[in-house]
């Protein structure tokens, strides 16, 4: 039995503004899709202890997290009717007022792309194994607690 290759999630340090034009633009020539819903998870400035955040590291054990996305891809499908669906995260530093985390799914219409992108959020949240170490403007840093 042929083994799946896993789909590449991991973008290292920030998702780009480019990233993401590029890959709404490349869905332009896909005219069986009626909608689109997009989640930007962005880096918070968030204040700790007196504290400000001025970026997240994100760390994972790669192979699992990536069978675990592969894993909400695959659900997704079976639930949803869904025409594409796309997932990055990153992995490293990342900088407060940068993007993270970047869900694209698409449809033939607007209900199933925005409940389908909602669920992937939320389902990404709780079971991807990824941690993120916040680091302050004094370089001392905490592992940043879920709070989902």
């Amino acid at each position: 039995m042929k083994e799946k290759k896993l789909k590449n999630v991991f973008v290292h340090g920030e998702i780009t503004p480019q990233k993401i034009a590029e890959s709404i633009q490349s869905h332009s020539s896909k005219t069986d899709i009626g909608a689109h819903s997009i989640f930007l998870g962005q880096v918070r400035k968030d204040i700790i202890d007196g504290k400000e955040v001025e970026a997240i590291e994100y760390s994972c054990y790669e192979e699992m997290a990536s069978e675990v996305f592969n894993d909400i891809r695959e659900e997704a499908f079976k639930e949803y009717a869904l025409t594409c669906l796309h997932i990055y995260h990153s992995l490293g530093i990342v900088e407060a007022g940068k993007i993270c985390l970047f869900v694209f799914t698409s449809s033939r219409h607007r209900a199933i792309a925005i409940e389908a992108c909602s669920s992937i959020v939320e389902q990404i949240k709780v079971r991807v194994p990824i941690w993120g170490k916040e680091i302050f403007e004094d370089s001392t840093y905490v592992w940043k607690q879920s709070n989902i």
